[in-house]
């Protein structure tokens, strides 16, 4: 990339213009944070991350996350994701763990706990405690040497040039490489598990994904009670409450034995009023519905509808 040179320089932070917000000034701010990035994938010890990855995936127990502020964030996204591709995983608040919450944990659990620095005081007075339980620990930091290197099972390294904030204080950089390496470890995971795309969806059943693949045309269609329909006879202004209460965007045109005939829709509305201005009065809902009708059988998924 070459090289690059912070927005700043140390020897100004505190007169530091703030203010100051231009193209050519976004434009560093994101090439720098992009060499930041670049220096987490260079280095990191790949070893030690297959070591890491093989401990989650062999784990006979829950996978708990825990971190303190912005590590504790990423932790219960990380956490969140893994229950999210079927793997037992949850988040332990360090803080609520040393008032009670820690009875969760069992000999069979993992601990990882977040730590830019990895020497929270939260977490170092935790980890007595989740060892007395038989709690394998392992701690993921960005710092040498630090209090839980010492005192944890396994210690994964992500390492860190330096924040992107000026001060380089502000965990914005620190917290990107934890997520983007939560993330990753979680989807080797996921492939690991020979996980389906109808597994995920299974556990994803309000999402995109989940209603294509789980849910057929009878899970989500509406009953007469909740139709908006018609019959050819009907005068298309008599039926504008009916169109548009029923929340279909259209209107079914039935005979009397309640077979469907045709649409007319929203669109369909609008066209005829342009089209035939007051005369549209006067119009039957058959004579301007759509009879092109596609007809979808309820036991038919909805992505193959």
């Amino acid at each position: 990339m070459g090289s690059l040179s912070l927005p700043f320089s140390n020897s100004d932070e505190e007169d530091m213009n703030f203010s100051k917000l231009d193209k050519p000034h976004l434009l560093n701010l994101f090439k720098c944070q992009q060499k930041y990035l670049n220096h987490f994938f260079q280095n990191l010890d790949l070893s030690q991350t297959l070591t890491f990855t093989e401990t989650l995936l062999n784990a006979e127990g829950t996978i708990f996350f825990s971190g303190v502020g912005k590590s504790g964030f990423v932790a219960q996204k990380i956490s969140q994701t893994l229950v999210s591709l079927g793997i037992k995983s949850g988040f332990l608040s360090p803080v609520d763990a040393l008032h009670g919450d820690i009875g969760i944990l069992s000999s069979k659990d993992l601990l990882v706990m977040f730590s830019k620095s990895g020497n929270s005081e939260e977490l170092l007075k935790l980890v007595p405690c989740a060892k007395a339980k038989g709690v394998y620990l392992i701690s993921v930091t960005s710092v040498k040497p630090n209090g839980l290197i010492r005192v944890c099972d396994l210690n994964v390294h992500l390492p860190l040039e330096r924040e992107l904030c000026p001060f380089d204080l502000a965990p914005v950089t620190s917290t990107a490489i934890q997520m983007v390496f939560g993330d990753t470890v979680a989807i080797a995971l996921m492939g690991a598990r020979n996980l389906s795309k109808e597994e995920y969806a299974a556990n994803h059943p309000a999402g995109r994904i989940g209603k294509s693949l789980i849910f057929k045309v009878k899970d989500v269609m509406k009953q007469k009670d909740d139709l908006p329909v018609c019959r050819e006879h009907d005068l298309i202004m008599d039926q504008l409450v009916e169109l548009t209460t029923k929340g279909c965007g259209c209107l079914l045109v039935i005979d009397d034995d309640y077979h469907l005939l045709g649409t007319f829709t929203d669109g369909d509305l609008r066209r005829t009023l342009k089209a035939s201005g007051e005369q549209i009065f006067k119009l039957s809902v058959g004579k301007m519905c759509n009879r092109y009708i596609i007809l979808l059988h309820s036991p038919f998924l909805i992505r193959y509808s």
